[in-house]
């Protein structure tokens, strides 16, 4: 390592305290999907003040439905913006975009939660809090990162963006809008959670509903009728069997036990209206993963043609096919890049130098807005961050210390190499 990045690596460790008091100040802010705007508040005022251009807008819900991937929103954006800053480099270098939500899943139960959702509450090495470590620790890194090098007096070629967005536990409008705004990058960094990993992929998800008919008769005479619920049988099994068609067909180097990549289940039912009458309808849903490269309308085709194909063999189904939708439901494309893409081939050397060990590459197992930086935005774009997988949307949700200063470390030489002259 050259002087300049061993001097940010001891910066960065000197202020420890501060980027932990950072991500606790992110947690206090209540910032459920819908009331985000207080947090962004804040941070636009945090980057005014280390100096970036900043633009904050409310997403054009309009301008983006002709975006592969728009899903309708259920609640206005107003109130609710997106923060962008810019630093701009001396126009040698690479550019660099930095991505972060800044929303939160509910914080209910309250009961559950032992110091309150919003308290920050540091415990040993582990900080607690709704968003602690989806993803306000990955908000943190990203930030205090960036604010470092700049107290560093850093010099770089390239600019670097870095955008706060809304909205992504719900559609990922907020990126995508981000992008539709022109914000795009040479490469980039998505701070969600990775367990330290470096993720070059993700999975896609899609939620279907299926719609059946039966024949209603009253309880007494019930074998004149047909049971929504007794067909309903068969097409849960339909889709259990298209799961392992799928385990058996598809593969990804990066996700070696395709299991937890390609869940597909019906998980609700709800059939019947009355006790005593046969169900005349059922309504069931379930979700899909989908592999990094895969097409959601390929997916969907191929559970419509697998329900059909049982249907035919069933003689009340095959004059009454059910309708399968993903419309209003949520779908989301994966996503992925060569893993030896230059970027992360310098976030792996930054890894290695900054904590003096080599980092796993993964696959991320849930969809992200890389989709639409990718797909849409063209910036590669990999996954990195300091949270937990498994505290995601967890009571008691934490992030280990340890996991927010290293991704600090390891984010800060990343942006140093990639934008340097």
């Amino acid at each position: 390592m050259n002087k300049d990045q061993t001097e940010i690596l001891s910066a960065i460790d000197a202020a420890q305290d501060e980027i932990v008091a950072f991500l606790q100040k992110l947690i206090s802010f209540q910032s459920v999907t819908g009331k985000e705007g207080e947090i962004q508040a804040f941070l636009a005022d945090y980057l005014k003040q280390m100096g970036l251009e900043v633009d904050v807008f409310i997403p054009d819900v309009e301008r983006l439905r002709g975006f592969p991937g728009f899903l309708e929103p259920d609640q206005s954006f107003e109130g609710r913006p997106n923060v962008v800053g810019v630093w701009k480099g001396k126009g040698q270098g690479k550019s660099i975009l930095l991505n972060g939500h800044v929303d939160t899943v509910p914080l209910e139960p309250i009961s559950e939660w032992r110091n309150g959702p919003l308290s920050g509450a540091r415990e040993g090495n582990l900080v607690f809090g709704r968003g602690a470590s989806d993803m306000k620790a990955g908000v943190a890194s990203m930030t205090m990162a960036l604010a470092i090098l700049k107290r560093y007096g850093v010099q770089l070629g390239g600019d670097v963006i870095i955008e706060y967005v809304v909205d992504e536990e719900r559609t990922g409008l907020g990126t995508l809008a981000c992008v539709e705004r022109g914000y795009t990058a040479d490469a980039g960094i998505c701070c969600e959670t990775s367990d330290m990993q470096i993720m070059p992929a993700c999975i896609g998800r899609m939620w279907f509903t299926i719609k059946l008919k039966g024949k209603p008769t009253g309880i007494s005479t019930r074998w004149e009728g047909v049971s929504a619920i007794e067909k309903a049988y068969k097409i849960v099994q339909a889709v259990d069997d298209l799961e392992k068609i799928r385990f058996a067909d598809l593969h990804h180097p990066l996700y070696p036990d395709n299991r937890g990549a390609l869940p597909c289940a019906v998980t609700m039912i709800q059939a019947g209206t009355f006790p005593s009458i046969t169900p005349e309808d059922a309504t069931l849903r379930g979700s899909f993963g989908l592999m990094p490269y895969e097409d959601p309308e390929d997916v969907k085709r191929q559970l419509i043609e697998q329900i059909e194909k049982v249907c035919l063999a069933d003689p009340w189904l095959r004059n009454h096919l059910p309708e399968v939708t993903t419309d209003g439901g949520y779908v989301a494309a994966g996503a992925e890049i060569p893993v030896d893409h230059p970027i992360m081939k310098t976030m792996q050397k930054a890894y290695q130098d900054a904590l003096n060990c080599d980092p796993q590459i993964g696959g991320r197992m849930g969809a992200a807005d890389t989709r639409f930086l990718i797909r849409s935005g063209h910036t590669p774009t990999v996954i990195f961050g300091p949270g937990v997988t498994a505290q995601m949307h967890a009571m008691n949700e934490y992030v280990p210390v340890e996991n927010l200063i290293n991704a600090t470390k390891v984010i800060a030489l990343t942006i140093l190499n990639w934008c340097k002259n």
